[in-house]
């Protein structure tokens, strides 16, 4: 009886499944790249935990991709909301000399929390909201696990929210933004 190993059985897994499973996260999220990443996430997590699925593969590979695809555009529903939130309340601000003391006082205090982060969060921050790689890009490029990566960039934010608390409709717009002026 030949033995066959992780590796190999993954690797047979991923050849058998990858192109169905793309083609249906592509019918959930409408982005050829972002259906790839949605497929590449799944997988990565079973190759982190060492996990294959003896009974019912292809159900539970469509169940993650399914439930993987639903949080990535959970995702995109909030951040948008939010980018409209922003837009309404800095739309809605009077332009007068003090909104431009405020943009100012708001990039001081960004620079200064951005350089209060660690390192790590630091360099994983501006790698996915300057440079606009995604996390897996992030997480290659680093050489870390892409689990570390999300959780850099959620210390990241909940540090700089916390730090800019005051300004966040304004900075919802300044930094998010492609023509932002702090990253220009």
């Amino acid at each position: 009886m030949q033995v066959v190993s992780f590796e190999q059985e993954f690797e047979q897994l991923f050849k058998t499944h990858v192109k169905k499973l793309h083609a249906y996260a592509y019918t959930l999220v409408k982005d050829d790249v972002m259906a790839e990443e949605m497929v590449q996430n799944v997988f990565c997590r079973l190759w982190e935990k060492k996990l294959l699925i003896r009974e019912s593969t292809t159900g539970y590979l469509y169940r993650a991709v399914y439930h993987e695809s639903l949080n990535y555009l959970k995702h995109v529903k909030v951040e948008q909301s939010y980018l409209q939130y922003a837009q309404r309340e800095l739309n809605d601000r009077p332009q007068q000399p003090t909104h431009t003391l405020e943009v100012l006082e708001l990039e001081e205090r960004l620079n200064q929390a951005l350089h209060d982060l660690p390192e790590k969060c630091r360099t994983v921050f501006h790698l996915c909201r300057v440079e606009e790689l995604k996390y897996q890009q992030i997480a290659d490029l680093l050489e870390i696990p892409v689990k570390t990566v999300e959780n850099q960039m959620g210390k990241a934010l909940r540090f700089l929210r916390q730090q800019l608390a005051d300004y966040l409709p304004l900075l919802g717009m300044i930094v998010w933004l492609p023509q932002s002026p702090l990253f220009v």
